[in-house]
């Protein structure tokens, strides 16, 4: 695949998990809590929120592989560093996803529950 097909492919993908992301904050999160009782619609957010964060990781990670080649073909060409804007935002983004995911979403069950010293609401 040439350097431009993956970067638009990586483009692509990037617009698609922002559109996914969007859909799920912006549109199904509130549809929830406007139409079922709070508690169920707060079950079927998490849930809604637990799947967006697995499918964040792997096409995050995808866009560090594309990243990753598009480095390699800038350095090899001589016209850039393997360290990229490309490279940088998709580590960036993994990392937002691992700490969202795997630091503030159990902290988030342990306000709810009513365990530690964190507020749900600020949390939140």
């Amino acid at each position: 695949m040439s350097a431009i097909a993956l970067a638009r492919a990586g483009a692509l993908l990037a617009a698609v998990w922002a559109g996914l992301m969007a859909g799920v904050g912006f549109v199904a999160a509130p549809t929830l809590f406007a139409t079922l009782a709070r508690a169920d619609a707060g079950r079927a957010a998490a849930r809604l929120f637990s799947i967006e964060a697995t499918t964040s990781l792997a096409v995050a990670a995808v866009l560090v592989v594309v990243g990753l080649q598009l480095g390699r073909e800038r350095s090899e060409r001589g016209i850039g560093s393997r360290f990229g804007a490309e490279l940088a935002s998709a580590l960036g983004a993994l990392v937002l996803v691992i700490v969202g995911h795997d630091a503030i979403e159990p902290t988030l069950d342990d306000a709810r529950a009513g365990v530690g010293t964190a507020s749900f609401a600020l949390l939140h």
